[in-house]
């Protein structure tokens, strides 16, 4: 039992099973533990729709305001909507915490904590303080003052109105029919108020019900099954373009008029373009699993490309040292430099929109001239020893390699292919499973077909 709850403290969040082991008796721990390792006066704290986020909120917050911690409750919410909210309340909370296990099967509950600049808190940066005194937190309260509840009622009026702001839409937005897919996810509350408040936008709507069992789909974009549905609502209907969220709302998957989905590393290319010519240049900050599309879009758009760390916290964190006005993974996270650099999949919706009208153009014909090279997608391999498989393949190809990093496992690239026959892959491990996970890319599919071949045979072999 203390190892499935050491466990479930992962590197930038805590997640696992509920209501085992993540029950209310373990969030009250947590809130005990959090008041030890971090002392924070106020604290914010929203919730998904999962099924067990109602006690686990009542118990977290029971355990807050027994130690005198003032919390502030903003109810059912997405990600981006409690994010959102820790950056409009900044100076005013020390610390944010949000009950939810993102793109999780319902099975799955857990905790995200973010400080006062809006920032992931990892077990680099205070969660392990937290996890390291969580097994002897003390059972009762240590002070006298009880702390006060704060609900607010307006937090995602507060959000829309923010988003719908930012986007700065023209007056003269003409009439986009899409196709939404909210999975039974956050989305399903967040977006009908987008909905209500644009008149232009005309949408179907899929699995808006907020249900923590998903029970259609799993909410998780990248995964090419779960998008079937609307892909095959956008051809039924003949709608502009479909769009699926995940379970908390923070990544977007779009497909176009066609039907065909957009890689996540083209959407990367495709968002950086339109924030560099609002920004009028700047840094751009993408994963090492990119396309080569996505670094040479940057460049051409003016502005300065910078390959990071595949993780969310890590690209946020990145983002924020540099000054970057962009970033995007291949993972469909985007971050946004007037969001705190955090994600809002309601606000790349709209930028997207916006970006359509403004060209005259269908979806299809503003993405696929960016999809210049052929991609493996990410083709998982398992095996024995992990850091032994990455040993041989470095020993193979490091001296013949045209370029290599060692940022985030190993990249090679081979030749240049502004100027003829070239090919790239990246191999990663993975931090909980025994696999180590491939992205390839060639300027054709006859080498990319050839180089999957070959490097599957020396993994394997």
């Amino acid at each position: 039992m203390e190892n499935d709850i050491l466990n479930a403290f992962k590197a930038y969040d805590i997640r696992g099973e509920s209501p085992e082991p993540i029950n209310a008796e373990f969030a009250y721990k947590l809130g005990k533990a959090v008041v030890e390792a971090i002392n924070p006066k106020k604290v914010l704290v929203g919730k998904d729709m999962r099924l067990t986020s109602p006690e686990l909120e009542d118990s977290l917050v029971k355990s807050l305001i027994e130690q005198g911690v003032e919390v502030i409750k903003i109810g059912l919410c997405s990600t981006p909507v409690f994010n959102v909210l820790m950056g409009l309340n900044q100076g005013k909370v020390d610390l944010g915490i949000m009950i939810t296990a993102s793109h999780n099967p319902g099975k799955y509950n857990g905790f995200k904590f973010t400080n006062s600049l809006v920032q992931p808190i990892g077990l680099d940066s205070g969660l392990d303080k937290v996890r390291d005194v969580f097994l002897t937190a003390s059972e009762k309260s240590q002070v006298s003052n009880i702390g006060a509840v704060e609900e607010d009622k307006n937090a995602l009026d507060r959000y829309v109105d923010f988003v719908i702001e930012k986007v700065e839409l023209p007056d003269d937005m003409k009439k986009i029919n899409v196709v939404i897919d909210a999975g039974n996810g956050m989305a399903g509350l967040v977006v009908p108020k987008v909905l209500k408040k644009l008149t232009w936008l005309q949408a179907e709507e899929l699995y808006f019900n907020l249900d923590g069992n998903f029970p259609n789909h799993e909410a998780n974009p990248i995964k090419p099954e779960t998008m079937t549905d609307l892909i095959a609502k956008v051809k039924e209907t003949g709608a502009d373009m479909g769009i699926a969220f995940d379970g908390d709302a923070d990544r977007i998957g779009f497909v176009d008029e066609k039907g065909e989905q957009i890689p996540g590393d083209i959407l990367t290319a495709l968002f950086a373009k339109i924030q560099l010519k609002k920004f009028k240049g700047g840094k751009v900050v993408y994963d090492v699993r990119s396309s080569w599309t996505v670094p040479h879009t940057i460049e051409q758009a003016g502005g300065e490309s910078d390959m990071y760390v595949v993780g969310s916290a890590m690209i946020k964190r990145h983002m924020q040292k540099e000054g970057a006005v962009f970033g995007g993974e291949m993972s469909m996270h985007y971050y946004f430099k007037e969001f705190w650099n955090v994600e809002s999949g309601d606000y790349a919706m709209l930028v997207l929109m916006k970006y359509l009208q403004e060209t005259g153009k269908k979806l299809s014909e503003i993405w696929k001239p960016l999809q210049k090279y052929f991609s493996s997608g990410e083709i998982n391999f398992e095996v024995k020893d992990k850091d032994a498989t990455l040993e041989k393949i470095l020993n193979e190809y490091k001296s013949d390699a045209t370029q290599f990093s060692d940022m985030d496992g190993l990249r090679f690239e081979f030749g240049d292919p502004k100027i003829g026959e070239a090919w790239w892959f990246n191999l990663r491990k993975s931090n909980t499973e025994p696999l180590i996970r491939l992205n390839l890319e060639a300027t054709s599919e006859e080498l990319k077909n050839e180089k999957i071949e070959e490097l599957s045979n020396l993994i394997n072999g």
